[in-house]
């Protein structure tokens, strides 16, 4: 009796060890940067683990390095990232503990640009038209990526304007203003943005290819995910966001929606093909 007392104790013992494992498998820690192309990915792919049965934790970094470091020490489990160009450094630097799982976007582009009724095509054209522009390129945030190749554009091409550093905000307004009034305005922006989607505007073509070419998004995980979650990233590499998706969501933000909800909007809208993308092998 004592024996069988024993064995059954045991039995329980490890059932609930099993059932602990399987409750941690089950919980995916996910990272994400609180930008305007990288949150509706993670909040997409986030739903979509969902509905496959999984809780998942979103913590948000402020900038790559700190997302990096904490992927590589098991902080987070996942992360998405553009590792070609925008974070290509981060990546080089970390990628021996890291692995791609998959391709989640495409087409992300950083440039200077100017509204469509700008009679000017070409980076090589602004000094002839600095006045025009009033001697300045509105720039964003010090230290970002885009601003760095916008300076590397402004030596290569000998440009006479000054970049102007400062914030998004900041930017907006300008091209705000500027193309209420008609004015002649050069600014840093990229696509995805609700800023390209709600302004009339177009990238300066970039004849000596300063600027990196349209960039993907993958999902990247600490190394080892793969073959210890081999479900999750089945469900992760199902997942696809065509970058007009990224940008309409954007623009339902700026519009007043929360992103959960517009978030939520897309998905009811995109109903099946969530369910398509659940459709997986059971492991």
């Amino acid at each position: 009796m004592n024996y069988l007392r024993k064995a059954l104790c045991a039995l329980a013992l490890l059932g609930v060890t099993v059932f602990q494992v399987q409750a941690q498998e089950k919980v995916i820690k996910m990272g994400t940067l609180s930008w305007e192309d990288l949150t509706p990915i993670t909040g997409i792919t986030k739903k979509t683990l969902e509905n496959a049965g999984y809780t998942v934790e979103v913590t948000s970094f402020s900038e790559w390095g700190i997302a990096y470091a904490a992927l590589s020490k098991g902080d987070i489990q996942i992360l998405t990232s553009q590792i070609d160009y925008a974070a290509h450094d981060y990546w080089n630097r970390n990628k021996n503990r890291l692995e791609k799982i998959s391709p989640v976007s495409h087409g992300l582009y950083q440039g200077i640009a100017v509204p469509r009724y700008v009679t000017i095509d070409s980076l090589d054209q602004l000094n002839d038209n600095a006045g025009k522009f009033g001697n300045r390129i509105v720039g964003i945030e010090p230290g970002s990526g885009l601003m760095s190749d916008a300076a590397n554009a402004v030596s290569a091409y000998g440009l006479k304007l000054n970049l102007l550093e400062g914030s998004t905000a900041a930017m907006t307004a300008a091209l705000k203003s500027a193309v209420d009034r008609k004015d002649w305005v050069a600014v840093t922006i990229w696509e995805p943005s609700w800023m390209t989607q709600k302004f009339d505007v177009k990238f300066l073509e970039d004849p000596k290819g300063i600027f990196p070419p349209p960039q993907g998004y993958y999902w990247i995980a600490q190394k080892g995910f793969s073959e210890k979650n081999p479900q999750a990233r089945e469900v992760i590499a199902g997942v696809y966001v065509p970058l007009a998706d990224i940008t309409a969501i954007n623009g339902e933000v700026k519009d007043g929606k929360t992103m959960d909800q517009a978030i939520a909007d897309w998905s009811d809208k995109n109903a099946e093909l969530l369910k398509r993308w659940n459709t997986i092998k059971k492991y």
